[in-house]
């Protein structure tokens, strides 16, 4: 195992560990949540940059990094959906299209054709990070410790908005969007015989 591939191992494993956190009702316990979400994200930059500088990407690795990323932001918005921030349908079909999209991945591994994360895969992944981030945030901004009523209120209101319905609705769409493009690039490949059957 790399260093870069241990990163990504730790990212995973990281991710229960801010959920339970998050989910606390202790405002200093939510903020160190979103404290190991940070570091679990960063541990994605750092491990790329650290493969890509030493010479350590690996076939592993580049299978391993995205679904890390999809492990950690799928946990991010089950939790927003059990606090009621996001409606679960949505979610639903991002997690749909991740799943089905791994599993290719798996089965184009094992055919010896492993597929490149496409540059709209990594656009849908910074909208989720992003997006996963400002909502943490939000959370973070009304709890009455670090805020005070007011702000604390309208925080409240912002999370039980449409507004984060309706950007959820645009990142669902794209996602499954990804998910489409990447079936039509790659069906081909993935409908060739198998070493196996040649």
């Amino acid at each position: 195992m790399t260093l870069p591939n241990l990163l990504t191992a730790l990212r995973i494993l990281l991710v229960p560990v801010f959920m339970f956190l998050l989910l606390l009702e202790s405002s200093y316990m939510k903020l160190l949540g979103v404290v190991v979400f940070i570091i679990a994200s960063l541990t994605d930059i750092y491990d790329g940059y650290h493969a890509r500088k030493y010479g350590l990407t690996s076939r592993l690795g580049a299978f391993l990094d995205p679904l890390a990323d999809k492990i950690l932001i799928t946990a991010a918005f089950l939790i927003y959906v059990w606090e009621g921030y996001l409606a679960l349908w949505m979610v639903l079909l991002v997690v749909l299209r991740d799943v089905v999209v791994t599993v290719l991945r798996v089965y184009a591994e094992w055919k010896d054709k492993p597929v490149v994360t496409s540059r709209e895969a990594k656009y849908k992944t910074l909208t989720q990070n992003v997006f996963a981030y400002v909502i943490m945030l939000f959370i973070l901004l009304k709890e009455r410790d670090f805020t005070g009523e007011e702000i604390s209120a309208f925080m409240i209101k912002v999370l039980h908005s449409d507004y984060l319905d309706y950007t959820m609705l645009a990142i669902t769409l794209y996602t499954v969007y990804t998910g489409i493009s990447y079936l039509v690039q790659n069906w081909k490949g993935l409908l060739s015989p198998s070493p196996l059957r040649q």
